[in-house]
């Protein structure tokens, strides 16, 4: 499955996803926990940027391996490791909450993304 997905700074510059269909609490679209500091990465100096991410490999792919599925009392979702990001080694790891779960239907072992400009 492929989507596209803008995210976004608000005025307190914290990240958040923009996913229309989602009918939770917008706290729950918010990146944190390693999240915005890769969208810190991909946006520059920007407040915006749009991702293609899917669960299958997609061309010019950057890779997010889950290591941790957590349990719900712990946030659900997962800890995902990014090896590497535009070629540089970062052994940086992220938290992607529940909400990953809603729009993959499943908690990806891989997540791969790219930029869409």
């Amino acid at each position: 499955m492929e989507r596209a997905i803008r995210f976004y700074k608000n005025a307190k510059h914290e990240w958040y996803a923009d996913i229309p269909e989602w009918g939770g609490d917008i706290a729950d679209l918010q990146m944190v926990e390693g999240a915005d500091e890769l969208l810190n990465w991909i946006a520059v100096a920007g407040d915006e940027c749009k991702l293609l991410m899917a669960d299958a490999p997609i061309e010019d792919a950057e890779i997010l391996d889950l290591v941790y599925a957590r349990e719900e009392n712990l946030g659900g979702g997962g800890d995902y490791m990014l090896e590497k990001f535009r070629g540089e080694f970062k052994n940086h790891k992220l938290w992607l909450c529940h909400v990953t779960e809603f729009v993959f239907k499943q908690l990806p072992e891989r997540i791969y993304f790219r930029e869409i400009k």
